[in-house]
């Protein structure tokens, strides 16, 4: 078998392209919570805490040297941003396994159960009639 078949096989499955349906989905998922946090839940935070924009909030280890090059800082703004929006995002992930889960669940409870194994007695006659019907 050659590789361009191999690789044609690999590709044709369907787990390779709903993986691959997934990650683009979950790309723009990501930049969409992004643009959220960034530009409609931290604005209204940062005033509510006396007009601080997390992005601005950095520690600087090392200063700018005479040419403005070379400083040293540490974005904690971003970082906290960063926070906010995995937050959002796994709230969302849970929200639609949840959903999931919950329909799933209800398909199983609406499908008719399989018929109950028979107790011992019904066996046990089974048994002595089938017995008695061998000549």
């Amino acid at each position: 078998m050659s590789i361009t078949t191999e690789f044609k096989e690999f590709v044709s499955r369907g787990n390779v392209v709903d993986l691959a349906v997934g990650v683009i989905i979950g790309g723009a998922f990501g930049s969409i919570t992004s643009s959220l946090v960034q530009d409609i839940i931290m604005p209204p935070v940062g005033m509510i805490l006396s007009g601080i924009n997390f992005s601005d909030i950095v520690t600087t280890l090392k200063a700018a040297g005479p040419d403005g090059k070379g400083a040293v800082v540490v974005s904690w703004g971003k970082f906290i941003q960063s926070i906010i929006n995995f937050l959002i995002i796994a709230a969302a992930m849970f929200a639609v396994v949840k959903g999931i889960n919950s329909m799933r669940r209800h398909q199983e409870e609406a499908a008719p159960a399989p018929p109950a194994e028979p107790s011992d007695e019904v066996k046990l006659l089974t048994e002595i009639r089938d017995a008695l019907r061998k000549p």
